[in-house]
């Protein structure tokens, strides 16, 4: 599958291959909205400027939206898009291959 700059594979990673990309987007399909903290709580070892930094990217992309509540204090929580949402059938397909992958390697136990 050769591609060269508008390669649509590329592109998509490029877009969420982040490590961290992916777990949020996990987190935010399995949990629905949330807010930062239980972003932070979901995601085991990520730091919260790296969180920040993803979650911009995101919502730069129209992946996920963030919304901010007029409190005191402001609560902010992110959830996604309708783009965001069509990236389910992706990360359902990584989902199964990996359970598939860790059958066959043994770590699936």
């Amino acid at each position: 599958m050769p591609c060269d700059q508008s390669c649509p594979i590329e592109h998509t990673v490029n877009l969420i291959g982040h490590k961290w990309k992916v777990l949020i987007l996990r987190n935010l399909f399995n949990q629905g909205t949330q807010r930062f903290s239980e972003l932070s709580k979901g995601i085991s070892g990520i730091s919260q400027k790296m969180l920040t930094q993803q979650l911009r990217q995101l919502e730069h992309d129209g992946i996920i939206q963030r919304t901010v509540y007029p409190e005191v204090p402001p609560r902010v929580e992110y959830d996604l898009t309708e783009l965001g949402q069509s990236l389910k059938p992706i990360l359902e397909e990584m989902n199964m291959w990996g359970k598939e992958h860790m059958k066959r390697s043994g770590q699936g136990q």
